[in-house]
């Protein structure tokens, strides 16, 4: 056995302790330069966007008049791609990992798409907008409808809800599902009424965060060819429309021509955050209220 004098010993604990300091100052550096970074972005957007931000430009349609332009479509848009992203990536995604937890014998198999789930929650959204391109728009003949671009947003964020389910389903104590077979209750039952219920606050926590990168990803939509134009207001999941995220890129370009369009982009980026946050509070409400229950 190796020993050490006190001399050695209060040498190695001042290394340690130096290192310590060095380490916690370099955190908390790395830490102050993201928080500047995002207040300074902030103070931008809000600066940028006073006054414009009025009952008119919530209501206005797209217009080639600054002065007259509005984000009505572009919400609307926004509000029908949630309508086919929310159910696609809850059945899927939730039945998914149901089978996976539940269902699926442990094995090579069951390792396999597990695996390529993890993958495909890191493949470039890019990539799914050329899939939903070829699959959604060209393949079936959908067309750059509300339908393709959920359908492609769903795929780009199924992964994310799948393993977040599984996590909430994997926590769920083994002795609730031993009652309830200890009760007579079949596995489905036992599911349906006790693992679900008791993994929903995990569940809604995947969900609200698959639909908040569907609100804000460009790049599929692009691929898509959604138009930012001056289109009617959608009234259907077959019907063309723009968004959000789209409509604030496009004034971002065209602010190097029109200065007018950068204070466009700079109130629909806080129309963007505030809806954002109001969704992120309401799920939170919700979360915290199933909580209670289980």
């Amino acid at each position: 056995m190796k020993y050490f004098d006190s001399g050695q010993i209060q040498k190695k604990l001042g290394s340690r302790l130096l290192l310590n300091q060095v380490a916690k100052r370099l955190f908390f550096l790395a830490t102050l330069v993201g928080l500047v970074v995002l207040v300074i972005l902030i103070y931008r957007v809000f600066s940028d966007s006073l006054g414009w931000i009025d009952f008119e430009f919530l209501s206005n349609k797209l217009s080639t008049d600054p002065q007259k332009a509005g984000i009505l479509g572009a919400i609307s848009g926004t509000f029908w791609l949630m309508v086919v992203v929310a159910p696609v990536t809850f059945f899927l995604g939730v039945g998914t990992a149901i089978y996976l937890e539940e269902f699926a014998k442990k094995g090579r198999f069951q390792s396999f798409i597990q695996t390529n789930i993890s993958n495909l929650a890191g493949v470039p959204s890019i990539v799914f907008g050329l899939l939903g391109l070829t699959v959604f728009v060209r393949g079936l003949g959908l067309g750059a409808v509300v339908l393709a671009g959920g359908l492609t947003m769903a795929l780009l964020v199924l992964p994310i809800v799948v393993v977040s389910a599984q996590e909430a389903i994997r926590a769920v104590p083994q002795y609730l599902r031993d009652a309830s077979y200890g009760m007579g209750a079949t596995k489905w039952q036992t599911i349906k009424n006790v693992v679900l219920p008791a993994a929903i606050p995990g569940i809604l926590t995947g969900i609200i965060l698959a639909l908040s990168r569907a609100i804000g990803e460009t790049a599929p939509l692009v691929v898509l060819g959604i138009p930012a134009l001056l289109i009617p207001l959608p009234e259907g999941i077959f019907d063309k429309f723009t968004v959000m995220p789209l409509q604030i890129y496009y004034w971002t370009i065209d602010a190097a021509l029109v200065t007018e369009y950068a204070n466009l982009a700079a109130a629909s980026i806080v129309v963007l955050l505030f809806i954002l946050f109001l969704m992120n509070s309401v799920a939170v409400f919700i979360r915290n209220k199933y909580q209670k229950r289980y």
